[in-house]
């Protein structure tokens, strides 16, 4: 009886383990085969399987990646949501358990439309179902496209095609390489090996082309201010002045900056609550010809509550005034940390969870760039940087940098952060827009056009990164066209594999 059972789970257990592989092709660690050979391991333990074994495969897959790629997740939950570690346990399984549903979603279906064991089933429809799944993951109840596999590819031949097709392209390249090295092995057709051979090859060769062209004529010196707040103590109302008015002292010594960026939320009270301040402190920035751009906390009408984006001193704004036109709202929220996804269901459990800032209202999906300083930038706050479309929709023809204010200071010293970071480099190579990272305690930087960090200052520490930066002109493809060839490609895969199969 042990026997049969230790048989059953084999496969399973195996898929959990190659599964938990992939969180090492992500930043730290960066070892980005990984995120190929954990995909080849996949598919060769699915050969073979029926409908519903394949689902507990791809299940046990996911539960592999997700319990540990976002382990970083339950530090929030678990040092700020105020509730027994029961509890927490508990939401980040069922967290963990939601994620794994599409791995096991892209098992079933795969198994079940391309049964047989030929090309049809590796080279058109596995790749295709793969990107659907992701798809459906960065969408379904807000989306939650983390550890989408290109980004795993930042540093690997394979990032030159982010110009090209985002990093969902890149998640293809990805499949199609190691669908054919798994149809190699299985089927001993060796020359199959050439197609991720050239694939890597061709990225090799993108490498020397650029997209977009620095003006060297346009340079920006910026400020970042890392306060490096402590969370737990930053909204207790003891603390708002110690906190405003550290990063008050670490902006008068950095006037010469052209534009100054505080983090998100860096001001720990409703914009409303300090306008006096904000009305000097933009009088300062004037007299200094510098911008400062500040996360900030806003109440609307009908206690609507807002995570915005504030610019002060030389802008297009003119003098400060409490005016939310002229501000930019956050449009995609963190389930849970900004709102609760069933709201009417869930509230009532609330006090229960006691998890904090979670009744946020969303902004417009294309606001205006932020204005600073005769610069155009881009914002996406925090969260918002994952979403590569939205970012896409934001920049215009005028934009100068890309700007992405963060506080990870919610996961500690986990590998969260870092996978933000990277997330942001991608975000920087696909538009080729250098990204200008202002964090609470990191990680804070800034990345060139093609995504490389060229200014970074060390997490959990108070310091104020300074960087010349330049602005770029021209267009990536990805930026004009977006994600529509990857759709009509997907479209005819699934639509030829299918008519193939009935031909068989």
């Amino acid at each position: 009886m042990i026997s049969t059972l230790v048989h059953r789970l084999k496969r399973p257990l195996g898929a959990a383990f190659v599964g938990a592989l992939t969180t090492f092709s992500f930043a730290p660690y960066q070892v980005w085969p990984l995120a190929i050979i954990s995909i080849v391991a996949l598919l060769w333990i699915l050969e073979g399987q029926s409908t519903k074994k394949a689902i507990v495969i791809g299940f046990a897959w996911g539960i592999g990646q997700f319990a540990t790629g976002i382990s970083w997740v339950h530090v929030s939950i678990d040092n700020f949501g105020g509730m027994p570690k029961i509890a927490s346990l508990f939401l980040m399984t069922l967290l963990v358990t939601y994620l794994a549903i599409y791995p096991a979603l892209f098992a079933g279906l795969l198994n079940r439309l391309a049964p047989k064991s030929n090309r049809i089933r590796f080279l058109l429809l596995a790749p295709a179902l793969w990107l659907i799944c992701d798809w459906l993951r960065g969408w379904v109840m807000t989306g939650f496209p983390w550890l989408w596999l290109g980004y795993s590819q930042i540093d690997s031949p394979l990032a030159s095609f982010a110009p090209l097709g985002g990093v969902e392209l890149i998640t293809l390249l990805i499949l199609i390489s190691a669908s054919a090295i798994a149809y190699a092995i299985i089927h001993k057709q060796w020359s199959m090996l050439l197609l991720p051979l050239i694939i890597m090859a061709t990225g090799f060769g993108l490498r020397n082309i650029h997209w977009v062209t620095p003006d060297k004529d346009s340079t920006t010196k910026f400020a970042l201010i890392q306060g490096n707040i402590e969370q737990a103590l930053k909204w207790q109302p003891s603390q708002r002045w110690p906190t405003i008015m550290k990063y008050v002292d670490l902006t008068s010594e950095n006037w010469d900056a052209d534009i100054i960026i505080w983090p998100e939320a860096a001001i720990p009270a409703f914009e409303f609550e300090i306008s006096s301040f904000l009305s000097n402190l933009d009088s300062h920035a004037k007299a200094n010809q510098s911008a400062v751009i500040t996360g900030v906390v806003n109440q609307g009408n009908d206690r609507q509550f807002y995570n915005s984006i504030l610019s002060l001193g030389e802008t297009s704004y003119g003098d400060y005034s409490y005016d939310l036109e002229k501000r930019y709202h956050k449009h995609h929220l963190l389930p849970f940390g900004e709102f609760v996804p069933f709201e009417a269901l869930l509230r009532p459990l609330a006090p229960f969870f006691n998890l904090p800032m979670s009744s946020f209202s969303r902004g417009d999906y294309i606001q205006q760039n932020i204005d600073a300083n005769g610069k155009q930038l881009a914002p996406a706050l925090c969260y918002e940087i994952i979403f590569g479309e939205q970012v896409r929709a934001n920049i215009t023809d005028e934009t100068d940098f890309i700007l992405t204010l963060s506080n990870d200071a919610w996961f500690g010293r986990s590998v969260g952060p870092l996978q933000h970071m990277e997330i942001a480099r991608m975000r920087a190579l696909e538009f080729g827009k250098p990204v200008i990272r202002s964090t609470n305690n990191g990680v804070t930087a800034v990345t060139d056009y093609r995504g490389q960090i060229t200014a970074q200052i060390p997490q959990f520490e108070t310091g104020v990164l300074r960087a010349n930066v330049t602005s770029t002109t021209g267009q990536t493809p990805y930026h004009a066209v977006g994600s529509w060839p990857l759709y009509i490609w997907v479209m005819l895969c699934i639509s030829i594999g299918l008519y193939l199969r009935r031909q068989n």
